[in-house]
């Protein structure tokens, strides 16, 4: 059996589904295109997603069973980022590329949310991260900041399995 065979035996591919469709259907919501002003562009869907995942990886971080969950969502991530960029026509030779860029998107995006979470603001962050540094009216950074900052208080009330589950405030 090939190396790559070995890599990916045993591997649950169902791992974190009804957690990371949860994150997807919350990363949808209108209210955040229409209220929150975020760019509803591929980009800014990317961007929803990442800040709804970054809410949920963060307090999971908190959580002493926390790290494999994690690890799961975070291959749900990947292997849900390399079909969008499939699917929008890439090639293999560039699929790596792209999703690898995204992971270290979504990895800045992670640290920025948690500085701003720990200083009280996420304003600049999601000014640079969700809007691309194109601040637009206080109202929907204000919509956005605030929506993302309450559901990450309601998901520490959330026990660890029900998060698994898919089971988000």
């Amino acid at each position: 059996m090939g190396w790559w065979k070995r890599l990916f035996r045993g591997r649950d591919r169902t791992a974190a589904l009804p957690l990371y469709d949860a994150v997807i259907a919350r990363a949808r919501a209108p209210h955040w295109y229409l209220d929150g002003q975020v760019p509803d562009t591929l980009d800014g869907r990317f961007d929803m997603v990442a800040a709804v995942l970054a809410m949920v990886v963060l307090r999971l971080e908190r959580e002493e069973g926390g790290a494999p969950v994690i690890a799961q969502l975070t291959e749900r991530f990947v292997d849900d980022m390399d079909a969008q960029v499939r699917q929008i026509g890439f090639g293999d030779m560039v699929v790596g590329k792209h999703v690898g860029r995204m992971m270290g998107m979504l990895g800045g995006r992670l640290g920025a949310y948690r500085e701003g979470l720990q200083a009280g603001t996420l304003d600049e962050a999601l000014v640079r991260n969700v809007y691309r540094g194109q601040a637009p009216a206080k109202e929907a950074v204000a919509h956005v900041r605030d929506r993302l900052t309450a559901w990450r208080g309601a998901l520490d009330a959330v026990p660890l399995d029900a998060i698994e589950r898919g089971e988000l405030p």
